[in-house]
């Protein structure tokens, strides 16, 4: 996507400040606790963007594939994983056509669902590549919080990638293969007007009982 290649160099940067490193740890925190992440796994990043979880899944000691549409974003994955000395293999492709048969042991969507139009197509895909007894992952931001009402407001649209957005509910991840589904998650609690100092995990955890994640998981097994 050419809205992502532009993007691509100063993508990371949101990770660099308090706000985004502490979104980036809850997020991580939740899709691990729902998922037994085991050495030597096949691993499936779906819109790995610039590595960030594939980079976080290696060090785990995954075998990581990562994809994504934008070679720029690719690029900038390699440049990371080997400044980490990681071996990673990272790809071009689309979701909704993966070049891969029941090869996976997991396949993980952080973050990418977001651009993501045809949630079923892209699911079905996700099914197909991972191996009988595989778990699939997928984490977005939640269209029924604060969070989605942040990212589809006009002002943040029309200075951001996410004009091309569009957001899910947790519902609509639920609704896809309700008999395969085996947990949901919500974290992010914390509106994205708070202040920084206010971005910490006790009040993650106080407002965990008032506010709707932003950040919602559903894991699946095949």
């Amino acid at each position: 996507m050419a809205y992502f290649d532009k993007e691509a160099k100063e993508y990371d940067n949101w990770y660099n400040t308090i706000k985004g490193d502490f979104v980036d740890k809850v997020e991580t925190k939740l899709a691990l606790s729902m998922f037994n992440i085991k050495r030597g796994m096949k691993v499936l990043d779906i819109g790995c963007g610039t590595g960030n979880f594939s980079i976080k899944l290696a060090k785990m000691g995954c075998n990581v594939i990562g994809i994504d549409v934008s070679e720029d974003m690719l690029k900038e994955a390699e440049k990371k994983a080997l400044d980490e000395g990681l071996n990673i293999e990272f790809k071009k492709m689309d979701v909704y056509n993966l070049d891969f048969d029941e090869k996976f042991d997991a396949v993980f969507s952080m973050a990418a669902f977001e651009f993501i139009k045809d949630t079923k197509k892209a699911l079905d895909e996700m099914f197909r590549v991972v191996k009988n007894g595989g778990q699939i992952l997928v984490g977005t931001i939640n269209k029924d919080s604060k969070w989605g009402e942040f990212y589809l407001s006009d002002e943040i649209r029309k200075i951001s990638v996410f004009k091309y957005a569009d957001f899910k509910t947790l519902d609509n991840l639920i609704n896809y293969k309700k008999e395969s589904l085996i947990s949901t998650g919500e974290c992010l609690f914390i509106p994205p007007i708070a202040k920084e100092e206010d971005f910490n995990l006790k009040n993650e955890k106080k407002l965990s009982t008032k506010e709707r994640g932003g950040f919602i998981c559903a894991l699946w097994e095949k």
